[in-house]
């Protein structure tokens, strides 16, 4: 016999295919406005460096006292790296923070409404890159980013709110999709419109129009099309309640203990949440160089070969179709039981690598 929905869960079906749908499409918008600046940046820098921007300078000093100090070699294009590192740390440093918070007010209010106000921090922060002249408001600009990049976590709760496994588990799936998509076209697209900018007219300014243009885009897709997944019965009592629960996925020492895990009432054994912690750390171990890794390679390729905007572009298209190939196609033919001897392969493989 068929099971029937019961009233503390929406019904599997056409709804948990529109909701994919719907947050494939969301999530693909505003990576595609969220990539385009990667292989800007290294120039971006040089163009404030050579602005005479007080801030900008006040900055550089402050990272060139603090290269010294731990050794850094005094060389323009170490220090440029470190400058742009520090800025793309900002940013996650701000999207760590913030995306738990933004998670327990979705808790309270809904799924919709809070990714319907992250969609309106994205598009301030896309309106102040757009009419930047000096470095204190593309600093600005990025600070408001990260606040409002609690969006990513949000489609991952929604997905989550799906009624049945394998509608969860294809969900998850179409959102490393689209991750693949926006970080294979995004850079390339960013780094067309930039070359191809007017005479007299500053290089960022396309891209940074059509990212305020993508995020618009995708606030009206969100308000028409995307339905709530978090039932009013589900929801918790107060944004309060919802930000002590917060409190576990912001502290360091509750994450790596995955204390969030252990306060559910399904917590799973002693001997699964070892291998959780242990998996946790590994995971975490290889993010913290690859995300290094990610994100100076535009300053390396910039200051080594001389790498063009549309050059990253391309090197950025390249590592998409790569991910994608990877994520669709290898991993997708790893059988159940043997993924710890694939992260073992792919470990290896990456110190091999990185050596080169």
């Amino acid at each position: 016999m068929e099971k029937r929905s019961t009233g503390t869960q929406p019904a599997p079906g056409p709804s948990s295919t529109r909701v994919i749908t719907v947050v494939f499409l969301a999530l693909l918008i505003d990576l595609l406005g969220f990539t385009l600046i990667l292989p800007l940046f290294p120039t971006i820098l040089d163009h404030y460096s050579k602005s005479d921007d007080n801030l900008y300078q006040k900055l550089q000093n402050a990272v060139d006292w603090f290269a010294s100090s731990v050794g850094v070699p005094q060389e323009r294009k170490y220090n440029s790296v470190l400058f742009g590192g520090l800025i793309g740390s900002l940013f996650s440093l701000l999207q760590f923070i913030c995306s738990p918070l933004t998670g327990a007010v979705s808790d309270y209010m809904g799924r919709r409404k809070a990714l319907l106000i992250t969609a309106v921090g994205l598009i301030a922060s896309y309106a102040l890159w757009a009419i930047s002249r000096s470095f204190g408001v593309f600093l600005l600009s990025r600070v408001v980013g990260g606040l409002s990049k609690g969006n990513v976590s949000l489609c991952t709760a929604i997905i989550a709110d799906l009624p049945s496994l394998h509608s969860r588990s294809k969900g998850m799936a179409m959102i490393g999709v689209a991750f693949s998509l926006g970080f294979t076209v995004g850079p390339m697209v960013g780094a067309y419109f930039a070359m191809n900018a007017a005479t007299g007219e500053l290089f960022y300014v396309r891209p940074a129009i059509l990212a305020l243009l993508l995020s618009v885009a995708d606030l009206i897709f969100i308000f028409l099309l995307l339905p709530e997944t978090l039932r009013k019965e589900n929801r918790v009592s107060s944004v309060i309640e919802g930000i002590q629960g917060a409190s576990d996925l912001v502290s360091p020492m509750a994450l790596f203990n995955f204390s969030a895990v252990t306060r559910r009432k399904d917590s799973p054994s002693t001997e699964k949440l070892q291998n959780l912690r242990v998996l946790g750390l590994v995971y975490f171990l290889y993010l913290f160089l690859f995300s290094g890794l990610e994100y100076t390679i535009s300053f390396l390729t910039h200051q080594r070969f001389q790498f063009t905007s549309m050059q990253q572009g391309k090197m950025f298209f390249f590592i998409g179709i790569t991910m994608a190939l990877i994520q669709g196609g290898y991993a997708r033919r790893i059988k159940p039981g043997n993924e710890i001897k694939a992260v073992k392969r792919v470990l290896k493989a990456c110190v091999c690598e990185w050596t080169a």
